[in-house]
C-alpha cells in the first residue's frame, strides 16, 4: 500500500511540475514565407483575392483531392467561407473565413480547425511591388496554444511543421500564375 501511494504522489508531482512548467510557456506562434511572382500586383492579387483559388496551389488542398469541399458566401468578399472535411489526418476538417481585405494589398483569414484538433488561427496573405512587373507575396499563419496544451511548444516546431507547406504552396502559386 506504501508503494502505490509513493507512486501516486510522485504521479502528482509531476503532473503539477509539468502544469508549472506550462504557465511560464509562450503559446503564441507566427510563421511566414514569402515568394516573388513575375507578374504585376493587380493580376496577382486578382487571383488570390478568390479564396476558391487556394484549392489550386495550397499543399493542404492539393494532399487530399478526394476532400470534400464546401462554399458560403460571395468568393473575394468579407464573410466568403471555404470549408473542407478529409480523412487524410493532415487536412482533417475545418473552415477558412476571410474577415479582412484591404484592396490590393493584403487579406486576412480566420481558420477554425476542427479535426483532428478543435483551434482557431489565423492568417493572411501580404503583396508588395518591387517593380510593376514583379509581385512579393507573403503568407502568414499565426495562432496561440492555450494553456495547458502550450506545453506541447516544448515538443513542436511550429515552424518546422508549417513553414514548408506555406514555401511549397506559395511556389505553387509562382508557377501557376507565371504559366
Amino acid at each position: 500500500m506504501t508503494t502505490l501511494i509513493i507512486i501516486g504522489l510522485v504521479l502528482v508531482g509531476i503532473i503539477a511540475l509539468l502544469l508549472i512548467i506550462a504557465l511560464f510557456i509562450n503559446g503564441n506562434y507566427a510563421i511566414d514565407r514569402e515568394v516573388t511572382i513575375d507578374k504585376s500586383k493587380e493580376e496577382v492579387f486578382d487571383y488570390v483575392k478568390y479564396l476558391k483559388n487556394q484549392n489550386k496551389f495550397s499543399v493542404w488542398a492539393k494532399t487530399d483531392p478526394a476532400m470534400k469541399s464546401e462554399f458560403r458566401g460571395e468568393d473575394a468578399t468579407v464573410g466568403f467561407v471555404s470549408a473542407w472535411d478529409s480523412e487524410h489526418p493532415k487536412v482533417g476538417k475545418g473552415e477558412q473565413k476571410i474577415v479582412k481585405i484591404d484592396v490590393g494589398e493584403r487579406i486576412d483569414y480566420e481558420i477554425h480547425f476542427i479535426k483532428p484538433f478543435e483551434a482557431t488561427n489565423y492568417a493572411y496573405m501580404a503583396l508588395e511591388s518591387p517593380s510593376k512587373s514583379t509581385t512579393t507575396v507573403k503568407w502568414g499563419f499565426n495562432g496561440k496554444m492555450k494553456y495547458p496544451m502550450n506545453l506541447m511548444m516544448l515538443t513542436m516546431n511550429m515552424e518546422k511543421m508549417i513553414a514548408p507547406d506555406l514555401q511549397n504552396g506559395l511556389n505553387n502559386l509562382k508557377t501557376l500564375l507565371e504559366q
